[in-house]
């Protein structure tokens, strides 16, 4: 990520923070304008032109979207639209996170981001239900009634509509991948910071309690965990945090010892 758009997503969660708590049609209209524009190369160059001014943004965004999204959603995208990306994908990324926010703001104390961990954790074991969702060959209409048959009698509403626009708009992107960036976002915007715990078998409710008080004292804000079975670890923890990793695992530990023995 260039430091330009850690600047734009810096300026866009600002104009978002001082419009304060917004609705879940703004953050559906924003996703929606994230699609359309996605896949209209003319309007994705046009708005993220450093050279145009935010009044020739407005006016472009007035002109496609006005009067078919919610004015909040257009102030939002035309914000967006002013900062300077240091590329087009990344204004796509921008826009989609400032969606995924305004889904998390707007379902407030609704546990969005675990619902999206869990469902993720649903795709990633059944590889019948991930090729239908990331498959590249399958329809999207099949593709979004199969997460409203999945999803819409049993998820928080913010969590359907994210899920929908993921398999709606993967950009290249793997749905696991998605999923799991998309549950970051919503975990930062509630004030969580995320921890992957992986470990050889589940934890248990004590062991996950434990956890975090230790890394909430270490961190300094609230946890959201993510956890991870994965055998190959043999036993002990991995737990990663940002860019923060602490390894425990058994897997890890053989691995020292045969560069030490190597050595």
């Amino acid at each position: 990520m260039g430091s330009a758009t850690r600047e734009a997503l810096a300026g866009t969660r600002a104009e978002f923070a001082a419009l304060g708590r917004a609705e879940l049609p703004v953050a559906g209209d924003l996703l929606a304008a994230t699609r359309v524009i996605a896949v209209t190369p003319q309007l994705r160059t046009a708005l993220t032109d450093n050279e145009a001014d935010r009044a020739q943004k407005a006016e472009l965004v007035e002109r496609v979207f006005g009067g078919k999204v919610n004015p909040t959603a257009a102030s939002l995208l035309v914000s967006a639209a002013a900062q300077r990306w240091s590329s087009a994908p990344d204004f796509l990324d921008g826009l989609e996170e400032l969606g995924l926010r305004v889904a998390a703001d707007a379902a407030g104390d609704g546990e969005v981001d675990g619902e999206l961990y869990a469902f993720q954790r649903t795709v990633a074991s059944d590889a019948e239900l991930e090729l239908a969702l990331g498959s590249k060959l399958g329809s999207t209409e099949a593709k979004v009634a199969l997460v409203e048959r999945l999803l819409g009698a049993k998820a928080a509403p913010a969590t359907t509509l994210i899920v929908r626009h993921l398999v709606q708009s993967p950009r290249g992107r793997r749905i696991g991948e998605m999923l799991r960036d998309a549950a970051s976002v919503v975990a930062d915007q509630r004030g969580f910071d995320v921890a992957t715990v992986t470990s050889a078998v589940p934890l248990t409710d004590e062991q996950v309690a434990r956890l975090e008080r230790t890394l909430g004292a270490q961190a300094g804000r609230r946890i959201r965990f993510d956890a991870v079975v994965d055998p190959a670890v043999l036993g002990g923890l991995r737990v990663q945090i940002g860019d923060d990793v602490i390894d425990g695992s058994v897997a890890s530990r053989l691995s020292d010892l045969r560069l030490k023995l190597a050595g």
